[in-house]
């Protein structure tokens, strides 16, 4: 019997941990896991679109009345909401591998199409495509958000690290990764966690 004791010393594109594929079989499963939940997620944002009926995304702080509905919301479901971020990796997959783009004229019917596409060809997404950690990133990051409007969780709280050249950086506890906009340096989780705190400026 044939056994693999492959090293496992590649690192993963989407979390730099060790790995014996391109991408981690748990990290891809998370990309195919928010895929198919987006479109659900799209239509119940449809709920939460009138202020006051879950959470607090369409207050705004002051005395003045609220404005008519979640603008949070609104622009998840709008033209280049959820339907921007899969709309766009999806072209851009079947530009890369000379597909037809269907010409959809519904945000909905555009963001069913793009979550399937993206969900049947997560293999080779995975294996070839130059930008899987950004399209990881940001399918996580709109489901994230899409779940916390629905819900009312509210999101969490941003720390800031110091990077190695100074720069500040501000990350939560569960970011998958920056790039430091002074030198260019691209932190995976673990690595970005592992960040010293930065310096609170002194009150002048």
């Amino acid at each position: 019997m044939f056994l693999d004791d492959t090293p496992q010393t590649q690192p993963c594109a989407l979390c730099d941990k060790p790995s014996r594929t391109r991408v981690h079989p748990g990290c891809r499963d998370r990309i195919a896991a928010n895929l198919r939940n987006l479109p659900g997620l799209y239509r119940q944002l449809g709920d939460v679109l009138q202020p006051g009926r879950r959470g607090d995304g369409g207050r705004t702080g002051s005395r003045t009345a609220p404005l008519p509905c979640n603008v949070d919301a609104l622009d998840l479901i709008s033209r280049g909401g959820i339907e921007g971020v899969v709309g766009g990796w999806a072209r851009d997959l079947c530009g890369r591998e000379q597909w037809d783009i269907p010409d959809y004229q519904s945000v909905t019917a555009i963001v069913d199409w793009s979550c399937g596409v993206l969900l049947a060809n997560l293999t080779i997404i995975c294996d070839e495509h130059p930008a899987v950690r950004e399209l990881g990133d940001e399918i996580r990051q709109i489901t994230a958000q899409a779940e916390r409007l629905i819900t009312g969780e509210k999101p969490p709280r941003k720390i800031g690290v110091a990077c190695t050249c100074g720069h500040v950086l501000r990350i939560t506890l569960d970011t998958a990764g920056v790039k430091c906009p002074g030198c260019s340096a691209q932190y995976g989780h673990s690595e970005a966690l592992g960040l010293p705190l930065a310096e609170r400026r002194a009150a002048a």
